[in-house]
């Protein structure tokens, strides 16, 4: 691997088992990517879309996990696509993590076209008006939803996922009412997992994961807490995000 350009940094996701090449004052990929990554109950064989992909943490994050598991991603600026693509090459994982550049109003045809097992999505977290905008362009279209609503990505998301398939999207706690309304126009069995920053922290995440034309009510688990009182990392978020283990959010029975 060559090493990064003056305005590109080098980093280690999963205790360095990924290695990814992202924009130093842009976007950032991070711990959101990893935990988001690592709920998608996929199985060999399937394909899951990974909608406003970034430069790829977590198409190449499941797909390390998944090792017979398809990733196409859909990412709008054309420059992360491009390290997107260029950082599955690096972990030799472009058999099976490639990301097209595209909008989700106007995907293209790869992404149009196909239906898939599971979509991830980590969405703009901040409405039009309600946040002061980036300096950055980069990181106002990644985190501002600009002209493309919550709501429309949320629809985006189940159009393209066959019925019982997954829809995991991870945002600020505050969005949850909106994230349940989004998802309950074409899904249901939705699961809801509180991200605590510590002890007796109120949560600033949430993930959510929804069944694609499923029925069921919204389940709220107990939650990740993230650090120890002395702010270390939990032994339950050291296994997601070091070693990259699976986050099973199982309905209770």
């Amino acid at each position: 691997m060559t090493e990064p350009a003056d305005d590109i940094t080098l980093d280690g996701l999963l205790g360095q088992q990924i290695r990814l090449r992202q924009p130093r004052q842009s976007y950032r990929a991070g711990s959101d990517a990893i935990l988001l990554a690592a709920t998608v109950p996929a199985r060999p064989g399937q394909t899951v879309l990974d909608a406003g992909a970034g430069v790829g943490a977590i198409a190449l994050c499941l797909a390390h996990r998944c090792r017979q598991v398809t990733v196409r991603g859909l990412e709008l600026q054309p420059r992360l696509a491009e390290l997107a693509n260029e950082n599955a090459q690096a972990n030799s994982l472009a058999d099976r993590v490639s990301v097209h550049q595209g909008d989700i109003r106007r995907a293209p045809s790869e992404i149009a076209q196909a239906r898939f097992d599971h979509t991830v999505c980590n969405p703009p977290f901040h409405p039009e008006g309600r946040s002061s905008p980036s300096p950055d362009d980069g990181k106002a279209l990644a985190h501002g939803e600009g002209e493309t609503p919550l709501a429309d990505w949320l629809a985006f998301c189940l159009k393209r996922t066959r019925p019982g398939g997954t829809i995991s999207l991870i945002h600020r706690a505050e969005r949850l009412p909106d994230l349940l309304a989004g998802l309950g126009r074409g899904a249901g069995d939705l699961v809801i997992l509180p991200l605590w920053p510590g002890p007796d922290r109120p949560a600033r995440r949430v993930i959510v994961q929804a069944t694609a034309q499923a029925r069921g009510p919204a389940v709220l688990l107990p939650g990740l807490m993230m650090h120890q009182a002395d702010g270390e990392d939990s032994e339950a978020a050291r296994a997601v995000l070091r070693r990259g283990e699976a986050l099973d959010l199982v309905r209770p029975r």
